[in-house]
């Protein structure tokens, strides 16, 4: 596939090694690039009591700000990511980074609750920057050492990136939050996103252009379902929002577990994010894995361990530690299956990856928000066995989906 930009402006000429024209590698800029921008999305919830005291709004009124902010997010996934095929990314993520830093700084000033969850919408639609940085790290891969250079290896490391964003979110938003208080929270990141683009902006090297897809961003979104209808996209991302309903059933009735079964207060139930954080280290290993063993090889192993995981949960209000336990084994699957899934997907046309992408991740987080909502009635109607009931019948459906033929991709 020809490129404008020649490879030598793209690498350093290591070999094998995707570099910027100082002979650094970016993937590990555009790893912490993903932890930063994914956090903003999810730092609101620990905030929600003291925003309430401080704004005189009841909690109930609150809790729709995480619900607006992962709507947004959602349309900017489905919206804005398929733009990447056919507009500059580099350009695109950019936009999007300085969006994101003027909607956090409303959120860090918001006079009242309107203008905090019209600007925490905002905050979501201009967020989903982790979903066009890692269809950007694969295009420099290809350009400086051509199609599939470690593409894996790269994959995963850009997921574990905006896995440790996600979950290590709520422990620096609730840290910060009860020394300075829950505008401080908004105002840093604000800062933190700032500084993002001025590295992004002088450190991300001139990309190849674009492919070619012979249309503009109209037909580009048109193109969804068409895209979605071949196999190996069907299965993937079906199979993939089937195990965000386990995953989504999972953290929300934690909670209810660690407060209630084991006595747990609020900043100690938010360390467990950071327990889940440790499965960030597997993300590069599951893209590898996805390259050895194939797509039912690594959908076998990696959903496995979600299954595996809630089993080890099924104690529940035993042991803490066969909690902390299940918590790794699980997340190790869910996030280790996203990053090997992608990686599957990018082996397919480089000119449709942000469309890919943007497939499986409206379907993921569809999936998500099904589970969370799933795992509420359980604990309400049969407490935490039925909720393991829930995850291991959701991630074992997941797992028969995954496993189905796809044709060539299956290689």
């Amino acid at each position: 596939m020809p490129h404008s930009t020649s490879s030598s402006q793209v690498s350093g000429g290591t070999a094998g090694g995707l570099t910027v024209p100082g002979g650094r590698s970016p993937v590990p800029l555009l790893a912490v690039a993903a932890a930063v921008t994914a956090a903003n999305v999810y730092l609101n919830q620990p905030l929600l009591d003291a925003v309430a005291r401080s704004l005189g709004a009841g909690a109930g009124t609150l809790g729709a700000l995480p619900t607006v902010t992962q709507a947004g997010y959602a349309a900017g996934i489905l919206l804005l990511v398929p733009a990447g095929d056919s507009h500059d990314r580099r350009r695109l993520i950019l936009a999007l980074g300085w969006g994101s830093a003027a909607a956090l700084a409303v959120c860090a000033a918001a006079p009242s609750v309107g203008v905090l969850l019209v600007a925490g919408c905002a905050l979501g639609v201009l967020s989903p920057v982790p979903q066009l940085l890692t269809p950007l790290a694969v295009a420099l891969a290809d350009a400086s050492d051509g199609p599939a250079a470690g593409r894996g290896r790269i994959v995963g490391t850009v997921q574990g990136g905006l896995l440790v964003g996600v979950l290590a979110s709520r422990a620096y938003a609730g840290a910060l939050a009860e020394l300075a208080g829950w505008r401080t929270v908004y105002g840093v990141s604000c800062l933190l996103t700032l500084g993002l683009m001025v590295v992004l902006r002088r450190a991300l090297p001139q990309l190849p252009a674009a492919p070619a897809t012979g249309s503009g961003y109209r037909a580009t979104l048109a193109s969804l379902p068409r895209l979605w209808w071949r196999p190996v996209v069907r299965v993937v991302t079906v199979s993939g929002a089937l195990v965000g309903v386990a995953f989504g059933a999972f953290w929300t009735a934690l909670t209810f577990l660690l407060a209630q079964g084991h006595g747990l207060d609020p900043a100690r139930i938010g360390l467990f994010g950071l327990v889940a954080a440790a499965s960030a280290a597997a993300s590069p290993w599951a893209g590898r894995l996805a390259e050895r063993w194939g797509r039912r090889g690594a959908t076998a192993a990696l959903t496995g361990l979600v299954v595996a995981g809630w089993l080890v949960l099924l104690p529940g209000t035993g042991s803490l530690w066969w909690v902390i336990a299940g918590v790794i084994v699980l997340d190790v699957g869910v996030w280790g299956g996203q990053a090997a899934t992608q990686t599957v997907l990018f082996r397919l046309d480089a000119a449709a990856h942000n469309r890919l992408n943007t497939l499986y991740f409206t379907l993921r987080f569809l999936g998500i928000a099904a589970g969370s909502l799933c795992g509420a009635l359980a604990w309400t109607a049969g407490g935490w066995p039925a909720v393991v009931a829930t995850g291991c019948a959701a991630a074992l459906a997941g797992l028969l989906v995954g496993l189905l033929p796809a044709g060539d991709a299956d290689r």
